[in-house]
Parts: structure tokens; C-alpha cells; sequence
């Protein structure tokens, strides 16, 4: 017996990654989304000073916006990769690019340029977050499928709290190019590495030509969100997210009835469950990104100061992290009920920050500030509680020709979601207060439909849920 077939006999658990056999792809893999993770918040840390230092102010918001829309274009080419290209030699692909798009910023004299580095560092970041997915069912026996993306959700979690901590020691003068250049050397060491320390992938996709209209729509549809996300006027907010939304279901109508597809058989028919599973996956994000706002009404209406703000915003991702090793050891039936708990606390905890966030608290009072602080975690917590199972679950509801479509999917649908969310968010607060009146007035009317309205489709989320463990799911294999 190997040493991979006595995990696979045993009670699994995350430390198993982390044994003899599976170190190397564990470093691997994980190395790639902490590189993708940490570089979100750097980069989110030390944007103004790239503004103080070379100018470019009013192109700040697309160094988020065609960072996201690359992202998805690279978690596409995993799937999409021409026939006889094996995943390490993607990995290998994707590390380079992502050294390529560091080392343009980090030279770059003026914004177009970072933004040209960002774009190329975004597709990179997309290839090694869509990679570490198309990866699990060659580098892990099943039963570990669930920790290794327990561990994922762990990476986001403490880059929020290392990313900006890292980002502040490159945020004085022109130091902020350092923040980049560090990471191309590592870049170059990971590429070099993949091909000895990754597994051998077969290529066992199903022949079919590449579905450009879906591709062109669903990047679309990002990118008219992601600029929707960086405008403040409402009207023009919205206009630019039901644009997004046509896209979008323009994308899967074509899907629905084209030849060569996109995403896996199933995905776009909540009939099958896989839809309901991307769907539910989708909703999460989405209603977790209104955590975007928890900053400024911590600072109006509580009288939090900016850097503990940050740090008690940091909790929604703790909590993520936390639960994630809760429920790591759940399986079948404690897994199912994982998922729809971690619905019903997120909702929930939404819920409740229309009572305790959305209120005037200038002194900080403890009582008042100490169950919106509960509430934050929560949101974190209830979406962590699940989201492992609801990973395992895509990559187990879909045959082998279909994985690395399944596996692409997932990074697409959290960059949607959270892309759909932060501009929904955005609408829904610049039409309540938060800029007329403003203030605290304003802030506390913004916040409360903030929450009530975002609490809204946590309903949808916990009524997928429920149908995730019916008999259909059970046989869809």
C-alpha cells in the first residue's frame, strides 16, 4: 500500500497535505494561490502611494478592474488550453506571466504602464488560481479533495491580515516598485520547480472547438460590472450592472443551446445540480462582498479609528478560515447540513448588522459595537462553513473530460460574485444616504438597506441549499 493509498484509508485530515508524498504539490499549489491572495491586498495596500509617486489617479480603479478581467481569462485557459499542453506545463506558464506582469509594474515610469503589468500579472493569477483546482484529483487522493481546498479558503484568510501588513512596509515614496520586484525571483523559482515537484496530469478533456462568444460575453460582463464597482454615480452604476446582467445571460443562453460550452454539462439547468451548487457559490460571494463598506461605518458611526477598522474587517475572512477547519473533518450527510447551516448564519449575520452596524455609536459603545463585531465574523463563518463541500461537490458531480471546465468555473463564479456584489453594494448605498445626506445621518440610512437588502439573497442561497443533498445530486455523477 502507498503512501497516498493508507491516507485514503484513514480519518483524512488537513496535516495529510502536509505529509512525505503530497509536500511537494501542496507547496506547489498552495504557493500559487498565497502569491495570487497576498498580491490582492499588497497591491490594494500600496495603490496611493503608486498615485503620490507617478501620477494617474483617475486610472487608479482599473488597476482592480483588468486585474479581475485577466483573472477570469486565465482561469478560462486552463480549460481552454490548447490539446497536448499539460497542466504543469500551464503552471509553468502561469508563474512566468505572473513574474512578467510584476516586473512591468515595478519598472513601469507612468499608470498605463502598471496598468499593462497588471493585466498580465492578472492573467497569470487567474492560471494559478484556476490551476490549484484543476490539480486536487491528480495530486490528492479523494477523501482529501475537501481539505485541499479547506486549505485555499485558510490562504485567502490570513492574507488579509499578511497582505496589508506587507503592503505597509513598501508605502513610502517610490518603495512600492520593491513590492513587485520581490516577486519575480519567486516567480522564476516556482516555474522552474513545477515541472519536478507537481504531478503528471493526463489531458483527459473532450475534443471541441473553443466557445469564444461565451468567453467575450462573460468577459463582458466583468468588466462592466468591475467598472460599475468604481463609479459613484447610481444611475450610471446601475445601468452598467443590468448591461452586465444581459451579458451574462446572454452568455448562458448561448451556452444553454450551443455545441461547444463553456462550463460543465449541467452548469447553466437548475435542474441539475451542479447549477444549484454554483449557484449557492455564487450567492455566498455576493452577499459577503457587501463587507466592502463595514470600514466606513465602523469610522462614521462608531468611532473606530481607520487601522482598527481594517483589522475588525479582517474578521469576515478569519471567520471564513476558522470555519473551514471546523467542518474540515464533515463528510456526507454532516457535510450537507454544513452547507446549508453556513447559509443560514450568513443571512442571519447580515441581518443583524441592520441593527448594530447601522446605528449612530460615536462613543464606541461596546455594547452596541461588540454584536456587530459578532455579525462580521459570522458573515465569514457562514460562508467558510461550507464553501469546501460545495468545491468538492462541483469536482464530484462531473466526469473527468469535464474537470478542469468545473475547476475554471469556480474561480470565475467567486470573481463574479464578488465583482456583482461590490457593485450592487455600491448601488445600494449611494441611493440611501451614504453621499446625500452623507454624514451620520447618511451612513446609518445606507447601511440599514445595506444589510436588509443584502440579507435579501442569502433567502436564495439557503433554498438552494436544501435541494443540494436530494437524490438527483446522489445519482449525477
Amino acid at each position: 500500500m502507498t503512501g497516498i493509498d493508507e491516507i485514503s484509508a484513514d480519518r483524512p485530515s488537513v496535516f495529510h497535505l502536509f505529509s512525505a508524498p503530497l509536500l511537494p504539490a501542496t507547496l506547489m499549489l498552495g504557493g500559487g494561490v498565497t502569491l495570487y491572495a497576498v498580491e490582492t491586498y499588497i497591491t490594494a495596500t500600496i495603490a496611493p502611494s503608486i498615485v503620490r509617486d507617478i501620477g494617474g489617479l483617475e486610472l487608479l480603479s482599473w488597476m482592480t478592474t483588468l486585474f479581475v478581467a485577466a483573472a477570469v481569462l486565465g482561469s478560462i485557459f486552463v480549460a481552454m488550453r490548447p490539446r497536448g499542453i499539460g497542466l504543469r506545463s500551464v503552471y509553468v506558464a502561469g508563474a512566468l506571466m505572473f513574474g512578467a506582469g510584476s516586473l512591468i509594474c515595478a519598472l513601469a515610469p507612468a499608470m498605463p504602464l502598471v496598468l499593462a503589468g497588471r493585466t498580465v500579472q492578472g492573467f497569470g493569477a487567474g492560471i494559478l488560481a484556476g490551476l490549484a483546482y484543476a490539480f486536487i484529483r491528480f495530486a490528492y487522493p479523494e477523501p482529501l479533495w475537501q481539505k485541499a481546498s479547506t486549505l485555499y479558503a485558510a490562504i485567502w484568510g490570513v492574507s488579509t491580515l499578511l497582505g496589508p501588513s506587507l503592503g505597509g512596509l513598501f508605502s513610502e515614496g517610490s518603495a512600492w516598485r520593491h513590492a513587485f520586484m520581490l516577486l519575480v525571483p519567486l516567480c522564476v523559482l516556482m516555474a522552474a520547480l513545477a515541472p519536478l515537484l507537481l504531478p503528471r496530469a493526463e489531458d483527459d478533456r473532450a475534443h471541441g472547438k473553443i466557445p469564444i462568444l461565451q468567453i467575450a460575453l462573460l468577459l463582458a460582463a466583468v468588466l462592466l460590472v468591475s467598472i460599475a464597482g468604481t463609479i459613484d454615480e447610481a444611475s450610471s452604476k446601475a445601468l452598467l450592472i443590468a448591461a452586465s446582467i444581459v451579458a451574462t445571460l446572454s452568455m448562458l443562453t448561448v451556452e444553454r443551446r450551443g455545441k461547444n460550452r463553456l462550463l460543465p454539462t449541467g452548469a447553466v439547468m437548475l435542474a441539475k445540480p451542479v447549477a444549484r451548487v454554483y449557484l449557492t457559490m455564487f450567492v455566498l460571494l455576493l452577499v459577503l462582498t457587501s463587507d466592502i463598506y463595514i470600514p466606513y461605518f465602523l469610522q462614521v458611526l462608531h468611532g473606530v479609528t481607520p487601522l482598527m477598522s481594517g483589522y475588525l474587517t479582517a474578521l469576515v475572512a478569519l471567520g471564513w478560515t476558522f470555519a473551514a477547519f471546523f467542518s474540515a473533518t464533515l463528510f456526507g450527510r454532516g457535510a450537507n447540513t454544513a452547507i446549508v447551516a453556513g447559509c443560514v448564519i450568513e443571512m442571519v449575520a447580515v441581518a443583524s448588522l441592520t441593527t448594530f452596524l447601522a446605528t449612530d455609536n460615536p462613543s464606541g459603545n461596546l455594547a452596541v459595537l461588540g454584536p456587530a463585531v459578532i455579525g462580521m465574523f459570522l458573515m465569514g463563518f457562514g460562508v467558510g462553513l461550507g464553501w469546501a463541500h460545495l468545491v468538492t461537490k462541483v469536482l464530484s458531480l462531473v466526469g473527468n473530460a469535464e474537470q478542469d471546465k468545473a475547476s475554471a468555473a469556480i474561480s470565475t463564479v467567486q470573481s463574479l460574485g464578488s465583482a456583482f456584489g461590490a457593485a450592487v453594494a455600491g448601488v445600494i448605498v449611494n441611493s440611501t444616504g451614504l453621499v446625500d445626506p452623507g454624514g451620520v445621518a447618511g451612513g446609518v440610512s445606507a447601511a440599514h438597506w445595506l444589510y436588509v437588502l443584502m440579507a435579501l439573497p442569502g433567502l436564495i442561497a439557503v433554498t438552494i441549499s436544501l435541494t443540494l443533498s436530494s437524490p438527483a445530486e446522489r445519482q449525477a455523477r
